[in-house]
């Protein structure tokens, strides 16, 4: 990191602390050459990921459009959903795709909520794969029953 009062390259980190929105790092450091001391910020570069919906249409990934869905499965349930939507959008970020299909992203939500609760896994689903009757209802719970 260049010094901001000699310009010289090389300094050391004395502190590091994350900043209130877990977003940075705030770092205070020292040049090696004059000893002033400075602070810097870090962010972490997170990459655009477009979701390819049914249709085909492409779409910027919007966080809180998923955490939406969740959320209302989720409801009176003791499921954390911001918790499900953060580890989502993290294991898209790791997985380093540029696009992901909504189908995808559908998928894991409906894992993650069968691993933590069966009532918002069956909400979700419900209304991700359009029931049309009772019957599909019934299937579905019949199976969630059976691998229980």
């Amino acid at each position: 990191m260049k010094c901001p009062n000699c310009g010289f390259q090389d300094s050391k980190v004395i502190d590091s602390r994350p900043v209130e929105e877990r977003n940075s790092i705030r770092r205070r450091r020292e040049c090696l050459a004059c000893q002033k001391r400075f602070t810097t910020f870090e962010m972490i570069e997170s990459m655009q990921i477009l979701v390819v919906k049914k249709n085909g249409d492409k779409e910027l990934f919007d966080r809180s459009k998923m955490l939406s869905g969740i959320m209302k499965a989720c409801q009176k349930r003791p499921v954390r959903g911001e918790e499900i939507a953060a580890e989502i959008e993290t294991e898209l970020q790791n997985s380093l795709v540029q696009e992901v299909s909504s189908r995808r992203i559908g998928e894991m939500i409906m894992q993650k909520l069968k691993q933590r609760d069966d009532v918002a896994y069956v909400r979700f689903a419900s209304v991700y794969r359009e029931f049309k009757d009772l019957d599909t209802f019934l299937l579905e719970l019949k199976e969630l029953k059976e691998q229980k």
